[in-house]
This record gives structure tokens, C-alpha cells and sequence, in this order.
């Protein structure tokens, strides 16, 4: 039976709930910097000795040839092929929605500025093993960079006992439109598409969800290359009311806790009968799950239903917590959503539940966790362009211009600065 208690808490509880798990610690930091060195001095060959040590497998060929890919659609179940493609369009139509346009100003008479948009060059996708084959998260990094203009895309993933990429993946790959996949995981397939390998190029950007080594490794290159967030485990808060459902709430905490043992899930409630119908719920239903297992242990050590005086001091522990996915079920959940500031992806109502989103509302998966939502937004066609700003003067804009600029610079000590609007104004 699974242990999750309620906890009626006050403002100055709030700390103790809203902490993390730390994933980045010096025993995991060491051994993840010797890999990407490792695999920056010694390329392919390290990435193949890692392969045989960590995935148990010898890999002579990293890279996955296209025939294989194609063939892939034909292997897996005709069902899963249509789900792939329904998902891959709604991701599409939604992300395209996310492209910002170029634009110009006219800042003061003969000043012209604006905006223009740049696709990445290169863009690395890391695609998670190990529980499972997560085909989802290959639609999620590779449709927005296809969607942004990216001109080669790249996916790593760690090969099975046979040495091989499941089709489901592969096949998603194909749907998604990436260029080139390669059979390597870990830190040192972060380290391969950070610092290139004989066979693996350089990418300016990695993007895709992973472990505590694969976490660890982007953080590391990150200067190097571009990530889009750091990751920790997956996350859930339920704000909710007396008109939420109990069993929706319930499975809705379930299905997140199935992530990962170390997933977090929490109820944050004004209504204590809600508190307690959700608790016995979960306490007669968790055990009946495939992966009771790992529910019991991520909600035993990381699940919480909290109980507050009031709506407002639910919504004022959500915005603290800033969630990775935020369930609204409250009576009025739009008026609700009008006060919240900090979340990687908001899902209104009792009728939208996270797996929605997981896998085929059009919005992203890949979010930012560990209060990341307090500065982060996740993953979106916008996460693989550039908007280089633009300026044009014509000889009334300098004039115009003249005297700001000559009078900053001086004051600064840039004489040339000046020298270059006075050569400009010069009659």
C-alpha cells in the first residue's frame, strides 16, 4: 500500500516542499568531465569503449544508414505509425504558430532598427534509453528544429543488448524528418556532439531530456554549445479544488510518478475532503498499476498532498514551486490562470490531463524542471532560432544621431567611437 500523507502547512512551510532534489553533485560532476575528455581526445574510439562498458555491446558502426530507417516504418504496428503521424502534425501546427516575425522601426527621423530571424546551423538531439523506447521525445526535440529552419539535424541514443535502435524510435525519426542518427548515449554522446568525432559532427545546440550523467554533461559543454535547460527529475503539481475530480487527480499523480522513482508529485488544495478522498484513492489503486513499483517509491519519498487555508495561498505555493507541468482544476481555472507566473506547461480543467501533452496536443514535453520555470520556458520552434538585430542610417539619422553618440563616447574614453560619427558628419 503506498504511503502518501497530507500536511496542512502554512507560508512558512513552504521551503521544505518547494526543494528539489540536487542532481548535480561531485562524485557524479568527476567521473562525467573524464568522459566528455575522454571523448574529445580520443572521438569514436572512446565513444565505441564506452558503448561496450556501459550498454554492455559492441558497436563497429555508430551511425544508423538510412535504408535502415526507412525500413523501419514497415516494422513497427500499423496503430503506433498513425499515432506517431497524428502526433507529429498537431506538434507541427502548433510550433509553426511559434515562429516570430522580422520586423523594422522607424526609431527617429533617418533611424531605421529591426529584428530579422536565422535558423540554427546544426542542432543535436539526445534521445533517452534505458526504461524504454520513447519515440514521443523524437517528435518533441526534432519537429520545432525541422519547424525553426535548421539545416541538419541529429539525433543520439543508446543502442539495445543487440546493438541496435528500436524501430519505434527510428521510425519516429523518419516521421520527424532528422538527418542522420547515431547508435551512442550517456555523457559521452553529449561530449560527441559537443566536440565532434570522426564520425559525429559538431552541433551548436543539444536539446532532449536524459539522466543525471547525460544532465551533468550538457551543463558541462554548455559554452561550448548551446543547451536548452538543465534537467532533473520529472514533476507534477495539482492545484485543485472541491469541484476537481478525485480519480482524475489521482491517476493524473500516478501517471507522473510512473516516470521515475524519483519523480515529485504533489496536491496543493484548500479543501481538506479533497486532500483525504485523493489520499484513500491512491492508497487502494497504486498497487493495482503495472508500474506500482516505481508509483510506491516516487510517492512514498517525493509525493505530497498539502493542504492550505485558502485558493490564494494554493496559488501562491504554485508560483514558489514553479512546476515542470501544472494541472488547473479549479472551478474557475481561467480566472486562476490569470495569477500564475511560474510553470513549464499549464493544462486547465478536469478534462486535460498531462499525457495530453506528453504526447500530442502540439505543445512540448521537453520542460524545464527544479523551479527551472522561473526563468525558463520549454522547448519551442523559438529555442532553435536567432533574431539578430538590424540598424541603417541615412545622413539625417546621423545628424540626428551626432551629438548623443560623439558626447557618449568621450565620456567613456572611445575616441575613435566619435572619430567614426565626426568623419561622418563631415560637410
Amino acid at each position: 500500500m503506498t504511503k502518501i500523507e497530507i500536511t496542512k502547512i502554512k507560508e512558512e512551510d513552504t521551503p521544505q516542499y518547494v526543494e528539489r532534489i540536487q542532481i548535480n553533485s561531485e562524485e557524479i560532476i568527476q567521473p562525467v568531465q573524464e568522459i566528455l575528455n575522454n571523448v574529445r581526445k580520443n572521438k569514436d574510439q572512446a565513444l565505441r569503449d564506452y558503448t561496450k562498458k556501459f550498454d554492455k555491446v559492441d558497436i563497429t558502426e555508430l551511425k544508423v544508414d538510412k535504408e535502415t530507417i526507412q525500413e523501419s516504418i514497415k516494422n513497427i504496428d500499423s496503430q503506433l505509425k498513425t499515432a506517431l503521424e497524428n502526433a507529429a502534425e498537431n506538434i507541427r501546427k502548433f510550433h509553426k504558430a511559434q515562429i516570430p516575425k522580422e520586423w523594422t522601426m522607424t526609431i527617429q527621423d533617418g533611424i531605421t532598427a529591426g529584428q530579422i530571424i536565422r535558423p540554427l546551423e546544426k542542432v543535436g538531439c539526445y534521445i533517452p534509453g534505458g526504461r524504454g523506447a520513447y519515440p514521443s521525445t523524437i517528435l518533441m526535440t526534432v519537429i520545432p528544429a525541422k519547424i525553426a529552419g535548421v539545416k541538419e539535424i541529429i539525433c543520439c541514443t543508446p543502442p539495445d543488448k543487440d546493438g541496435n535502435i528500436q524501430d519505434e524510435i527510428l521510425a519516429a525519426a523518419y516521421i520527424a524528418g532528422v538527418d542522420t542518427i547515431y547508435k551512442v548515449g550517456g555523457a559521452q554522446a553529449i561530449g560527441a556532439m559537443a566536440y565532434s568525432t570522426e564520425t559525429i559532427p559538431q552541433v551548436d545546440k543539444i536539446v532532449g531530456p536524459g539522466n543525471i550523467f547525460v544532465t551533468t554533461a550538457k551543463k558541462l559543454v554548455y559554452g561550448d554549445v548551446d543547451i536548452e535547460f538543465p534537467a532533473g527529475p520529472s514533476e507534477l503539481l495539482v492545484l485543485a479544488d472541491k469541484t476537481a475530480k478525485v480519480e482524475y487527480i489521482s491517476y493524473d499523480m500516478m501517471a507522473q510518478a510512473e516516470h521515475d522513482p524519483n519523480a515529485a508529485v504533489i496536491l496543493v488544495t484548500p479543501d481538506k475532503k479533497l486532500a483525504e478522498d485523493v489520499q484513500k484513492f491512491l492508497m487502494e489503486n497504486v498497487d493495482k498499476q503495472e508500474r506500482k513499483e516505481i508509483i510506491n517509491e516516487s510517492l512514498k519519498e517525493h509525493g505530497h498532498i498539502l493542504v492550505t487555508n485558502s485558493l490564494d495561498d494554493a496559488i501562491k505555493f504554485t508560483n514558489q514551486y514553479a512546476p515542470e507541468h501544472l494541472i488547473i482544476a479549479t472551478q474557475d481555472y481561467n480566472e486562476t490562470l490569470k495569477d500564475i507566473n511560474n510553470a513549464g506547461s499549464i493544462f486547465l480543467g478536469n478534462l486535460t490531463p498531462v499525457a495530453g501533452g506528453d504526447y500530442g496536443s502540439g505543445t512540448n514535453h521537453v520542460l524545464p524542471t527544479s523551479r527551472g520555470a522561473r526563468m525558463y520556458s520549454g522547448l519551442s520552434a523559438e529555442s532553435f532560432i536567432k533574431k539578430p538585430t538590424i540598424q541603417e542610417l541615412t545622413p539625417v539619422g546621423i545628424e540626428n544621431m551626432k551629438n548623443m553618440v560623439i558626447t557618449l563616447a568621450k565620456s567613456e574614453g572611445f575616441y575613435a567611437h566619435a572619430k567614426s560619427f565626426e568623419e561622418r558628419t563631415k560637410k
